[in-house]
């Protein structure tokens, strides 16, 4: 039962992300404006804690995969987050994915293996809009960057939950969520208290899992954030270096100028 409800609560990040508004939800203004927080990965010196990332992957895994697809990140780029060789190929074997045609023109599922995308929650977008009352959910790869703001509005959103002021009614099946623009959109809350049991032991509180799966579809959006700030950060440094050398050749060369 409680597999159940996890599943059907992982449509909850269908709405928070790009929910149509039903009724009268516009007319209730637009969202509260998204804190800024402190993430691991800001600033130039800024990287992903792994451990944070882990238990992202937990999240999405346990709430989001049953309705949301990774379209762009396969099992083997995990290896950022700090999985070896062989638990990414463990990981990857708890899916099924659909191959072929085989000798007999036929197609067949087989284990996915860690060059496969991660696998999807519906087999075609049809049944994924069926199984959803008429809404695709988005794919959550991109997502961070499809959202201004992206990192501070995806976790505003998952924690932006309350009781609606005494003027506002939401119809059946409409929540109030203070940073949706709008306020009400048509989905539950997608995290609980515990609702996910972390590796790490890390008591899993919403702001908990909110945080951890935020930071896990940054790095979905930006696998090579890590790379390139560390890039730029060579590069600039070669970049002094090889302007002091200039000035002192310089300095050297017409030092007997007068």
């Amino acid at each position: 039962m409680i597999a159940r409800l996890k599943t059907s609560l992982a449509a909850a990040i269908l709405a928070g992300m790009v929910a149509i508004p039903t009724g009268g939800a516009l007319a209730a203004g637009e969202g509260a404006p998204v804190p800024d927080r402190s993430w691991s990965f800001s600033g130039v010196f800024g990287t992903f804690d792994k451990a944070s990332l882990q238990r992202g992957l937990q999240v999405y895994k346990q709430v989001c995969s049953g309705c949301h697809a990774l379209d762009y990140v396969a099992y083997r780029n995990l290896e950022a987050l700090g999985y070896n060789e062989d638990e990414i190929k463990a990981l990857a074997a708890e899916y099924t994915k659909i191959d072929g045609p085989n000798d007999e023109g036929e197609m067949f599922e087989r284990p996915a293996r860690p060059a496969d995308k991660f696998a999807r929650p519906f087999p075609n977008d049809q049944a994924a809009r069926y199984a959803n009352g008429g809404a695709l959910p988005p794919d959550l790869s991109q997502i961070v960057k499809a959202r201004p703001n992206g990192s501070n509005y995806v976790m505003a959103l998952l924690v932006g939950y309350e009781d609606p002021p005494t003027n506002v009614e939401p119809a059946i099946g409409q929540y109030y969520n203070k940073y949706f623009p709008g306020h009400l959109i048509a989905m539950p809350p997608p995290l609980y208290p515990d609702g996910v049991t972390f590796d790490d032991g890390t008591p899993a509180t919403v702001e908990q899992q909110a945080e951890d799966v935020t930071v896990f579809l940054t790095w979905a959006s930006h696998p090579d954030m890590d790379e390139r700030k560390t890039a730029g950060v060579m590069t600039i440094l070669f970049l002094i270096v090889f302007t002091g050398l200039l000035y002192a050749t310089k300095r050297k060369i017409w030092a007997n100028v007068h």
